[in-house]
Order: structure tokens, then sequence, then C-alpha cells
């Protein structure tokens, strides 16, 4: 079964993972770029973060048959700096077009501040302007709280619901996401979001239609395979293979479709894998030889 993981953070991870991801059957994955665990303090890191988004973490994944997309903001975190969001709004644009862009995200609300209100807004206006859903975060705390006022402010804007995939869901915010005709993301985190056994429950319960997973795997104790193990859960649970299908694969690449920018036939062809070839003249092999065909 192909599998698409729609939210994780490659960057923080080892070339060791993504060859484990591609061993369990992960063809697709999209990074939002977010906070990387401390605060950035200048506008140009975020140029540097964003080039290696849509350029270096595509050529590692192509090392092993993996697509690598992406989704651009500034987080909600970072909205917190006035002068810093100014500066990163300003660059976004510039970005958003470019090839394997398929999102603005993530964006949202952290601690629910009227900076990050603002920041949210105004990520909004940038996904009309070039045409892009969108991929919002929802925090650990008074999450349910976080949802309504991100779904109020959508429906102030008149965002297209279908065009909006809201993440780290529970079974608090599961109907609220789905009765607006919003995708529902669920990320499968130890200990703090949510475990495989608990979205099979709910796959059971609400159908498979627009709900997706993902593993959110970064730079924390976080499983890189959860989407494979998420899959293996719900067909403990007897879900069908069909619905299984919907959750891990047909549903990320619908959603993501929309943009125009990702082909669903080309989805469905094998990658290509050609190991020699170098980027900047490095590499992503350490000694074994090279691998070349198709996975």
């Amino acid at each position: 079964m192909k599998l698409f993981e729609p939210h994780i953070h490659m960057t923080s991870r080892t070339t060791d993972d993504y060859e484990a991801m591609a061993r369990a059957g992960v063809r697709a994955v999209l990074e939002p770029a977010s906070w990387i665990g401390q605060p950035r303090t200048r506008v140009g890191t975020f140029e540097d973060y964003f080039a290696s988004l849509i350029g270096w973490e595509r050529f590692r994944a192509s090392r092993f048959g993996i697509r690598h997309f992406c989704a651009l903001a500034l987080d909600p975190r970072e909205a917190n700096d006035p002068a810093l969001a100014e500066g990163v709004l300003a660059i976004l644009p510039r970005y958003l077009v470019k090839e394997g862009v398929l999102a603005v995200g993530e964006i949202g609300f952290d601690a629910q501040t009227p900076a990050e209100e603002i920041c949210f807004v105004r990520h909004l206006e940038l996904a009309i302007r070039f045409e892009l859903p969108i991929l919002v975060h929802t925090p650990q705390r008074d999450k349910k709280h976080a949802v309504e006022r991100t779904l109020a402010l959508l429906r102030a804007h008149e965002f297209p619901m279908h065009r909006v995939l809201i993440g780290q869901n529970t079974e608090e915010t599961l109907p609220l996401v789905l009765d607006v005709g919003a995708w529902a993301g669920h990320s499968i985190y130890p200990h703090t979001k949510m475990d495989e056994p608990r979205l099979a429950a709910l796959v059971r319960r609400y159908g498979p239609e627009r709900i997706v997973v993902n593993s959110a795997a970064d730079w924390g104790a976080s499983d890189p395979l959860a989407v494979p193990r998420a899959a293996i859960a719900m067909r403990r649970a007897e879900i069908s293979e069909r619905e299984i299908e919907q959750v891990v694969w047909t549903n990320p690449v619908t959603f993501f479709g929309q943009t125009g920018r990702l082909s669903i036939e080309d989805m469905e062809q094998t990658a290509s894998v050609d190991q020699r070839h170098l980027q900047e003249e490095n590499g992503v092999l350490r000694g074994p030889p090279p691998v070349v065909g198709v996975r």
C-alpha cells in the first residue's frame, strides 16, 4: 500500500529515516514550515530555511524514491515577534510560487494572542492570492477554543473550507472540523496528541472522508513511521483496505491536488531512483554503493 505522510518535519530527521520510510511504503511527504525549537531573530534565517525545503530536502527524499513537497509560512509561535513577522510575510510571495510548494502552512494559533490572529489573517490573504490551500496548526492548550476561533476567522474571510486542513485533531475537535466541510489531520505523536488505536476508532466512527493521518515527526521524541503504524492499527480494527488507503493515500493526494501543482496521475507512477546524483557537490551516501532503478 502506498503511503503519503502529509505533515512531517524532515529537516529534523536523518537520512536513515527517509530510507526506513521508503521501506515501509511511504512514497510522498509534505513538510510544513515550522518552529525549529528556538526563536529565530532575523529574516535571513527564513530565507535559508525556505530554500532548504524547496531544494535540499526534495533532493534528499528523492534519493529513496520519495516525493517531497512543502508548505511555507511563519509559524504561529513566531508571529508574536511583530518586526520579524512583518519581514517574513514580505518575503513569502517569492517562495509560494516555487515548484513543490503545495500550501500555506503551518498557520494558526499557539498562545492565541492578537498578534497570532493578525498573522493568521495575513496568511489567509496570501493563500487566496496564490490560490493555495492552508495547513492549520492547533495548540495543545485550549484546543477546542482555538479550533472554534479558527473556523470563525475562516468564515469571516470567506475562505473556502474545502481548501482547509486543520491539524492535531482530537475526539473533541474532529466533529467541529468535519461539520464545516474542512479536512481533518491527526498527528500520531507519542504521549501528547493522538495514538494509533484512537485514530482507528475515529475512522470507524466517522468514516474516512476528509480524514488524514500524519506523524508530525520533528526534533522532539517522535516517530517517522507513525503513518505505516496507523495503517496497521486500522487493519487490526477491521477497517477495510479501501478505507485505509483513502486515509493514508487518496485523501492527502486529493487535498493537495487542489493546487494543480501536484499531478494525481504522476503520483500513481513509480518514482525513479538514482543515488549517483549530487546537489551542490553533495550526496547522501557515506560508503554504500549507489542504488539506481525504480522504487
